[in-house]
């Protein structure tokens, strides 16, 4: 099917008369809260703010396909953070549940569905050599973590390959996909640290961990709608994006 100017009919474009930024709010405010409240030391208040963070993005997700048939990858992105929240939640949704191996496996699984998105629906440039990189993380990650993650190493190391496959994918996509593809791979590196070597991160890292996780997670979604946003409309142009 093709557009009355010849070009190529790709589906609906998303409706571009609101700013995205708007949806984004609530989870912008949660997560500077959320943040604040760790440097703080507020330890009753850590896991319900911490448990309101990937709801708001959601929020922020659906904010931006509302009214749209054209949803792309709207699902693989949903059920990413949906169990990105899972895997925050463990401790409160799972109490009698070993914490450190289902958090690993919730989130696997939302790096998954993150790298399904992305092979599928929002790919727009060849992998660059500069994304080996990840490859020399991965060995690192295995060197200082492994020994110390005893029957986990396993998993541990599992995990650092679908994570590096996120952030090697996301390097082929949107430019915020891929600085937060970056951010994602920080934090987890940063917690990893924390939870088998942490002798050597100082108190200042933890809230750092949620830093560079809010804004992967957030910049990971605002990448994929402005992606979507800027999809070739029945008309023959390209939407404009009202940032």
């Amino acid at each position: 099917m093709q557009a009355a100017s010849g070009a190529p009919f790709t589906g609906w474009p998303l409706v571009s008369t609101k700013p995205l930024w708007w949806g984004f709010v609530p989870y912008i405010v949660i997560s500077l809260i959320h943040v604040a409240i760790l440097a703080l030391g507020a330890a009753d208040a850590v896991q319900p703010s911490k448990l309101l963070l990937m709801p708001a993005l959601a929020l922020a997700l659906l904010w931006g396909v509302f009214g749209s048939t054209y949803r792309t990858g709207f699902v693989s992105l949903l059920a990413a953070v949906l169990l990105s929240w899972l895997g925050d939640g463990v401790g409160s949704f799972f109490p009698s549940a070993p914490t450190l191996p289902l958090m690993l496996a919730f989130f696997g699984l939302a790096h998954l569905c993150y790298m399904g998105a992305f092979w599928h629906h929002f790919i727009r440039r060849p992998l660059s050599h500069w994304a080996l990189v990840y490859v020399i993380w991965w060995i690192v990650l295995l060197l200082v973590i492994a020994p110390q993650a005893g029957g986990l190493a396993v998993a541990v190391a599992v995990y650092g390959v679908v994570l590096g496959g996120t952030a090697a994918l996301a390097s082929r996509c949107h430019r915020l996909i891929l600085i937060g593809g970056v951010f994602f791979l920080a934090s987890d590196s940063i917690l990893a640290f924390r939870l088998f070597a942490a002798d050597l991160m100082p108190g200042w890292t933890s809230p750092l961990v949620m830093v560079t996780y809010t804004l992967g997670q957030g910049l990971i979604i605002a990448g994929a709608l402005l992606t979507l946003h800027s999809r070739v409309s029945p008309r023959g142009h390209a939407d404009k994006v009202v940032p």
